[in-house]
């Protein structure tokens, strides 16, 4: 993901999630897979910004809400894909992520 741009952010406070478009090649064709990040950035003693992915207690609300509109923004997309014509989508139109054998 260095060198993407996002296809959505959402921020709550010093919180905040963005959401990305991954290409794989899954049984010889090109699969876009999305996923979703969550940060909190905060300032150092130096005063230089920094990112982390931990969470103090009042922070994790923060973070479940910006996860929350990142799955919404992510299910959003392949739905709108799925009733375009693309994407996998099963028998009752919904879009199903391709499992990845043996990719953690």
């Amino acid at each position: 993901m260095v060198g993407q741009t996002p296809i959505a952010k959402f921020r709550a406070g010093q919180v905040a999630s963005a959401v990305w478009a991954n290409d794989v090649e899954v049984k010889g064709r090109t699969v876009t897979i999305l996923k979703a990040t969550v940060q909190r950035r905060y300032k150092d003693k130096d005063d230089n910004w920094q990112s982390s992915g931990s969470f103090s207690r009042n922070e994790i609300p923060l973070a479940i809400h910006c996860l929350q509109k990142a799955f919404e923004k992510i299910v959003e997309t392949q739905n709108d894909a799925s009733n375009n014509g693309n994407g996998n989508s099963n028998s009752n139109g919904t879009v199903e992520e391709p499992i990845l054998d043996g990719v953690m």
